[in-house]
């Protein structure tokens, strides 16, 4: 059987939402391709730990809100502290509308309640990373989650589409402005996967509820569904030197319909 190839040896990577769904899918992946410290930061402390601790002792949990830009910058100071540098900074962290938030009954203080974490903590985050990488002179990588939505509008969700949109924007501002450092910034963009948040909307083992509930969202994901995995497996694909030049793109992640790869 052939070595795993070790695509990110001796990296330093900080994975923000680490603590469960991709953001715990992506820490793993990063380990098992041979970063030498993963950060795992996530406001979930003892999932966030238990984690840690289940990947090995090259990796490491911070408490990180990162609404709070001081908890951000306190998260990657105390990376470089630690390891002596940051190369790669999955921004992850996010929540979901907490109701359908259509426009004609949008709650504009739920709306606050998510910006604030998928926009402004994403911005702080690729900030504080985009800060350390340049004063390190390391050419980094800076990969954001947005969305599929982040192309589309849905029937619902408002928010947390206009959310992801948004992301797009920092991505490609970031990318333009940090390339001159040879730091690459790109997103990765999921469909419809299997992590606490979508359990709480959709049964996954009802294939039949599953079609529904993504066609009603004017997604076709066909009839199989992608674990974290395989959103990790693409996050360290631009996080390594498989991608070295690839900058401020948005790489889908949908999955297959019909037996066929959708465009």
């Amino acid at each position: 059987m052939t070595e795993l190839k070790k695509k990110l040896h001796d990296k330093v990577a900080i994975v923000t939402g680490g603590a469960s769904g991709i953001g715990e899918a992506t820490a793993r992946k990063f380990a098992l391709h041979g970063a030498r410290a993963v950060v795992i930061a996530d406001v979930q402390d003892q999932k966030g730990q238990d984690v840690a601790a289940s990947i090995g002792p090259h990796c490491n949990f911070i408490h990180c809100d990162v609404t709070d830009e001081e908890q951000v910058k306190s998260l990657v100071d105390s990376t470089v502290q630690m390891h002596g540098r940051l190369d790669i900074m999955f921004s992850n962290a996010g929540i979901f509308c907490s109701s359908m938030q259509t426009v004609l009954e949008f709650e504009l203080s739920e709306y606050d309640k998510l910006m604030v974490v998928n926009v402004r903590g994403m911005a702080a985050c690729v900030k504080h990373a985009a800060r350390a990488m340049v004063e390190g002179g390391v050419r980094g990588s800076v990969i954001c989650t947005a969305s599929v939505v982040a192309t589309i509008g849905l029937k619902w969700f408002t928010d947390y589409t206009m959310s992801k949109h948004t992301i797009l924007g920092l991505m490609r501002s970031a990318s333009i402005q940090l390339g001159a450092y040879g730091i690459r910034v790109n997103c990765v963009s999921p469909g419809t996967v299997q992590t606490p948040i979508t359990d709480s909307l959709v049964n996954f083992k009802d294939v039949e509820q599953m079609t529904k509930f993504t066609a009603s969202l004017g997604i076709d994901g066909g009839k199989e569904f992608m674990s974290p995995e395989h959103v990790a497996n693409a996050v360290v694909f631009l996080a390594s030197e498989d991608s070295q030049f690839i900058s401020g793109h948005n790489l889908v992640v949908e999955g297959v319909v019909d037996g066929g790869q959708k465009s």
